[in-house]
């Protein structure tokens, strides 16, 4: 074997030296680093014992290295059933990575309120999207008295004098041929998000008459001007952007249309399962499922009609309701209950001050009278007492 040295020295008044060999044929590399260590005091210099005439400039050079004593530290390359050692630790580890470790962006899918689930290689047959309504409740059965209910709220309801009978999203682009619809109530539902129904239906309006209520007109529309028109609606900046990505994907994807499928809906930027359930309802009249705001989640809390899975506490998100709703509401019912109990949260059952003195179904209803009610309901309570 061959040894064939390679010797780079710098100014001795540094301390610094490094020798490195190199190994011929295909031997086993080794590494060699060198450590300067300073002379010490007593010990004679090693030129003065050993004179030598004078020498060329490379081996001046090499007699400047031999001054110094060095130390040399040598490491050699791990063998080769080491590496095969490693490489397989490494090949199980990734292994358990896949089966129980921390997962990849793209393993996400939507879950509702509660955020994000992992999808496994277990479920990899199941439908991609996985809301919370899919596990909170088995089949149960039906409220008692929940058609009488019902009924009483269709009566109170019968003048339809609700904003949501004039301006809730399903009237979007009513005029508008299909595939323009289409795109209306899917916009429509997107700013109806945290605003009231006269405010989104005011924006929409706007973004008809400026020749915005498509893919190809937001599309093409600057974020400002579109912000502009959608103003006041809640959070306006924000889905004034989401208006923007959304215009694009249409067009990218789908032709100027929107999705056909409650899973390709939830992937759209800013749009909820209540969302996409109102628009397979209305766009694409196929019923995947209820349509839950918080009217609906609200009032059917109020009434006793759902609970949490094995407890008889209230649900907690509209997700949970729709979940728990769909176990004993019969599917033909479905559609109609949104706008129904929409309506009668915005005239009758109110968020803040229901009006359980003029409800019709206020013996059937658990919550009557117990929350804070409005003078003139208080007023009608007396009333009511007073009578023999």
């Amino acid at each position: 074997m061959l040894l064939v040295p390679l010797v780079t020295v710098i100014s001795p008044s540094f301390g610094i030296g490094r020798i490195k060999f190199i190994m011929s044929a295909s031997s086993t590399t080794t590494r060699c680093f060198s450590k300067a260590v300073p002379p010490k005091t007593n010990v004679p210099n090693p030129a003065a014992m050993h004179p030598h005439p004078p020498l060329s400039q490379s081996s001046e050079n090499s007699n400047v290295a031999s001054v110094s004593q060095v130390r040399v530290f040598t490491r050699r390359k791990r063998s080769k059933k080491a590496a095969e050692d490693q490489e397989k630790e490494q090949v199980n580890q990734t292994q358990e990575q896949e089966d129980f470790g921390l997962p990849e962006i793209e393993d996400f899918a939507y879950r509702g309120a509660k955020g994000l689930t992992r999808k496994s290689k277990m479920d990899s047959d199941v439908s991609p999207v996985e809301t919370e309504a899919a596990s909170i409740i088995c089949r149960g059965e039906s409220p008692t008295n929940w058609e009488k209910v019902l009924e009483g709220i269709r009566k109170m309801r019968y003048s339809a004098d609700a904003p949501v009978d004039t301006m809730g999203c399903e009237k979007a682009g009513a005029t508008l041929p299909p595939k323009e619809k289409r795109f209306a109530v899917l916009a429509s539902s997107l700013l109806s998000s945290q605003t009231k129904d006269h405010v989104t239906h005011g924006a929409i309006q706007r973004l008809l008459q400026n020749g915005l209520l498509s893919a190809d007109g937001l599309n093409n529309a600057d974020e400002e001007t579109i912000k502009k028109l959608i103003y006041p609606v809640g959070f306006y900046t924000r889905k004034a952007t989401n208006l923007k990505k959304i215009a694009n994907i249409c067009l990218m994807k789908y032709d100027g249309d929107i999705p056909s499928s409650i899973e390709e809906l939830l992937s759209l930027p800013g749009i909820g399962p209540k969302m996409a359930h109102l628009v397979m309802n209305v766009g694409w009249s196929n019923v995947q499922g209820i349509c839950v705001d918080t009217h609906v989640h609200r009032i059917c809390n109020r009434l006793g009609w759902v609970s949490r899975s094995g407890t008889k506490q209230k649900t907690l998100t509209p997700e949970e309701t729709r979940g728990a709703l769909e176990q004993w509401l019969p599917r033909d019912e479905w559609v109609p209950i949104n706008p129904l109990l929409v309506g009668f949260g915005q005239t009758i059952c109110t968020p803040r001050y229901p009006r359980c003195g003029e409800c019709g179904v206020s013996e059937f209803c658990p919550s009557a009278f117990k929350e804070t009610s409005s003078p003139s309901s208080k007023s009608k309570k007396l009333s009511l007492k007073k009578k023999p």
